[in-house]
């Protein structure tokens, strides 16, 4: 897993350096009000943007699942039967005022004795459990193949040019972002003193007549970032966070000789290498905040006047840390999900996804081992803008082998959209396929829980992906009737067709239908699912 984080500053870098630095009847929405909804152009307002995963599209004008009109038609009060959903993702701040009232809790074990006293393999496993010991940085698979020689030969290849040209490409971004986060102080602390105050607004700024070349190249800096935030302190912030993340790539993820995995002990290529990690599901570190974000978009508490509501209501979240800040080991993945089922989840949110997967076969193990225990596990497909049909843009896990027939009926792929209905809806970040990703659901600028009680915006299929995870619990919750198979069917079947051509990848020129671009066609709508779920709950329809 490598945190998204946006690139849109990376594109005018030169400019900056050059001046100086499947409808139903049961589906409430009239199909034919869809495609004619509005565009919404005025700017989302700050309680939209921090809700509007929740609303309606054809209400709102924004892409939402509709969740909001879920609670107030259809839910109302009633909590239906508790659902333990399993985030295996990184570590989870389980003391988060917002998520330390909805986290699951092994009632066989005793807390902090060093014994496994519910004897199920696992040490003082309390709110789930730790694959990953005290690491956190982590290599990439491909660095990790081209160090080990994994694989064959081609393999190896494959492995050594993605590593060379992405290790040559973040040291370019890393200078750049360098040289334009100079250039952004140096024009701060120059405006600054040319106001006489530290905060300042763009109207200011323009306002500001230069007396010499240096000054009007401040200007022309901090107007040009006003063009992609309100605040020079966010953009100060959103270029720290790039530098930061390339060289995490650089030092870590990019890195052949990095060993991040020699503080847990175990050989992660051994399947059968089992005793390892404790039971300390925490997040370590602030940054590593993915986990808690993706618990947030789940689960976290409703209705509370803290911070955002999570989509469902009666859920118990099992952290389960296994995604480090690199790549996912397949060992980790594989254990991970059999130890969610193992305990008593019946979904599992897997953000996570990676280009190489050597030891793939553990995981599709483990996955079919999740359908036979009727377990639904919910993939984010990825965030390369690519088409994962291509058999070239490869994401592991996946259900579809080689584009073949599924291995099992109880994985959803998600793919993620942004706040704006029309041709930008499907983000700009997210992988698609017809083959390969079965629905959309809200994974642009999403509000929800961070470390230390914080609260913050996160993109990415990451985000689309939990979303979905919610509507699950939500109908596994009401309908505990119902399998793992059928929730998925029922999620992909009750879904907003759209029929407007979408651009994909950030890129104008390519644009495709929902329908084109995934299995289902269908963006994710919980008040649908909810009413067909009724429906096929009680017989009166069949999947």
């Amino acid at each position: 897993m490598t945190r998204l984080f946006s690139k849109s500053l990376v594109g005018f870098s030169i400019s900056i350096l050059l001046s100086g630095c499947g409808a139903t009847a049961l589906v409430s929405t009239p199909l034919e009000n869809i495609d004619t909804t509005p565009l919404k152009i005025a700017e989302l307002t700050d309680a939209e943007k921090k809700n509007w995963g929740h609303m309606d599209l054809v209400a709102d004008t924004i892409p939402g699942m509709s969740v909001d009109k879920a609670y107030k038609e259809l839910i109302g009060n009633k909590k239906g039967k508790k659902v333990i959903v399993a985030v295996l993702d990184s570590g989870i701040d389980l003391k988060h005022e917002d998520l330390d009232d909805v986290l699951w809790t092994n009632k066989g074990e005793k807390p902090g004795d060093g014994k496994d006293n519910d004897n199920n393999g696992y040490i003082d496993d309390i709110h789930g459990y730790n694959f990953l010991g005290e690491s956190y940085n982590e290599q990439l698979e491909a660095a990790r193949i081209v160090k080990l020689k994994l694989g064959d030969a081609a393999t190896q290849a494959r492995a050594k040019a993605k590593i060379d040209a992405d290790y040559q490409k973040a040291q370019q971004n890393k200078q750049q972002y360098d040289q334009i986060l100079q250039a952004v102080k140096n024009a701060d602390v120059a405006v600054q003193k040319e106001l006489g105050k530290k905060v300042y607004t763009a109207k200011e700024v323009q306002a500001i007549k230069p007396k010499n070349e240096a000054m009007q190249q401040h200007v022309n800096v901090l107007l040009q970032m006003y063009t992609f935030e309100d605040s020079i302190p966010k953009v100060i912030k959103e270029l720290t966070d790039g530098v930061n993340h390339f060289t995490d790539q650089l030092n870590y993820n990019l890195n052949v000789d990095f060993d991040g995995r020699k503080v847990v002990g175990d050989n992660p290529y051994d399947i059968t290498d089992t005793k390892y990690g404790n039971g300390n599901p925490q997040n370590r570190f602030d940054d590593e905040s993915h986990g808690t974000h993706v618990a947030g978009i789940i689960a976290a508490e409703r209705n509370n006047n803290k911070g955002a509501n999570g989509v469902a209501n009666n859920v118990a979240i099992m952290s389960i840390r296994a995604v480090p800040n690199g790549d996912e080991y397949d060992k980790d993945i594989a254990l991970g999900i059999r130890y969610a089922v193992d305990n008593g989840a019946k979904i599992i949110n897997g953000s996570f996804g990676k280009a190489f997967s050597p030891n793939a076969q553990w995981v599709y193990d483990a996955i079919k081992y999740a359908a036979s225990k009727d377990v639904l596990f919910i993939h984010a497909a990825g965030n390369d803008g690519a088409n994962l049909d291509d058999p070239n843009e490869p994401n592991f896990p996946n259900d579809a082998i080689n584009n073949g027939p599924e291995i099992s009926d109880n994985v959803l792929t998600v793919g993620a959209l942004a706040p704006a209905y029309g041709s930008e809806m499907v983000a700009s970040f997210s992988n698609y396929g017809k083959i390969n990703v079965d629905v959309f659901a809200p994974g642009g600028d999403i509000y929800a829980t961070m470390p230390n009680n914080k609260y913050d915006y996160n993109s990415g299929t990451s985000m689309a992906a939990p979303g979905v995870a919610g509507v699950a619990a939500l109908i596994r919750s009401q309908y505990p009737n119902l399998t793992a198979s059928q929730v998925k069917k029922i999620i992909m079947k009750s879904g907003l067709p759209i029929k407007t051509k979408v651009i994909l990848g950030g890129d104008p020129s390519k644009k495709a239908s929902l329908n084109e671009i995934s299995t289902s066609g269908k963006i994710v709508n919980a008040y649908n699912a909810l009413i067909m779920a009724r429906n096929v709950s009680s017989g009166k329809i069949k999947l």
